[in-house]
């Protein structure tokens, strides 16, 4: 028995070994947006953006959300489209009392998405539709922004200004995330984490890497790169839309950039556990592509990488093996030193540091319970829609 979990131990520490030092240091919080230096572009050549907001019911948050937006400090020309798909909440209403308000009507266009067809989801849908109408303005550049995300007023300028320095097809920024109430604190900053280990941003940012990845609440893409993968239909079925377009823009030797940001902010409250675990569930097991063997390789993975280590802390303590207990103490460590520079991100308690393993376990069985939504015919639920493969 000691052999075996001290073989487990040694497994979980080399593990571990690997992931901080050859796993593209996704660990790290080395790629910022803000982190460029905030030059001016050059106003001869301007570029003209399209914002395109999909809407579905978001009357508690458009109203900040599109003030931000329509508030840029961006110089060139930018027309705002918000398909209002379906709502029943007056998001439209709301929306066109903010432009009224701050007197930028013209700035404004709102689209009523026309009912879902079949082999859509529904907010690629709606995004195709703004895609559709601001493409008659032939604009350079497409920011498709989730309803929910509070834009620094120095957004669109930054995202332009990266796009056209470093000749980006696709720049995206994975907006901070709300971190305020325990569970938040808790879980969120392990989502960004487990996102950067799945897609470690340098090998994304990497031209001569096949891993892409953006993050669906803030894209900016080149208009010819859209049109060379086919528009939004080619992946209009993906419920992972953000990677899949990545993945699209990539594949089809595009280049793409994704970062964090520190300005811009995600709206959505995740103040409870149910709401985080909703939100996980719905997407984690079309991540693993629906398949029961990467669902059984992904527990087994979590459970070596995460959980074996407090673990055999504890068995090397009730054993007496010094061997064991020594080899899981690195490895916890290890575990946490990765971990940390994220929690500073969010600039949580250090104590959070510690607490990856339990966090890892919660994940896990929400990744499982992901399945289960699957296999019973419920998985995908997202704003009164359930989209099943």
């Amino acid at each position: 028995m000691a052999t075996i979990i001290l073989s487990l131990t040694l497994l979980s520490l080399v593990i571990w070994l690997f992931l901080i030092l050859f796993w593209g240091q996704f660990w790290r919080i080395n790629h910022l947006l803000e982190a460029t230096p905030d030059k001016d572009i050059d106003n001869n050549t301007l570029p003209t953006v399209c914002v395109v907001i999909p809407a579905r019911n978001e009357a508690d948050v458009i109203a900040i959300s599109l003030r931000s937006l329509l508030l840029q400090d961006y110089p060139g020309n930018f027309t705002i489209f918000l398909v209002d798909d379906q709502s029943s909440d007056g998001t439209a209403n709301i929306a066109q009392g903010v432009a009224y308000a701050l007197d930028k009507t013209q700035q404004l266009q709102i689209i009523s998405s026309p009912p879902l067809p079949p082999g859509w989801t529904g907010k690629l849908w709606a995004m195709a539709q703004g895609v559709q109408t601001a493409s008659l303005l032939k604009p350079d550049y497409f920011l498709l922004t989730d309803a929910d995300i509070e834009h620094h007023a120095s957004n669109l300028r930054r995202l332009v200004a990266k796009a056209e320095s470093q000749k980006l097809d696709l720049v995206s920024i994975m907006v901070r995330l709300r971190c305020q109430s325990f569970w938040e604190q808790l879980l969120i900053p392990a989502f960004v984490f487990f996102f950067q280990k799945l897609y470690p941003f340098s090998w994304v940012n990497n031209p001569k890497k096949a891993i892409a990845a953006a993050a669906g609440g803030c894209i900016l893409i080149h208009k010819e790169a859209l049109n060379r993968i086919g528009g939004l239909q080619v992946i209009r079925q993906a419920l992972i839309d953000d990677c899949s377009l990545a993945k699209a823009v990539k594949s089809t030797k595009g280049r793409i950039w994704l970062g964090l940001s520190v300005l811009t902010y995600s709206l959505r409250p995740y103040d409870s556990l149910k709401t985080i675990w909703d939100m996980v569930a719905r997407s984690a097991y079309t991540q693993l592509n629906y398949s029961p063997f990467l669902l059984l390789g992904s527990l087994l993975g979590m459970t070596l990488v995460y959980i074996v280590p407090p673990v055999g802390i504890i068995l090397g303590l009730v054993f007496g093996n010094w061997t064991i207990t020594l080899t899981s103490v690195i490895g916890y460590l290890l575990m946490t030193f990765a971990y940390f520079p994220i929690i500073r991100f969010y600039k949580c308690s250090f104590a959070f540091a510690f607490s990856l393993p339990i966090i890892s376990f919660m994940y896990t069985c929400m990744t499982l319970d992901s399945a289960l939504q699957h296999w019973q015919g419920r998985g995908g639920a997202w704003k009164g829609r359930v989209y099943v493969k």
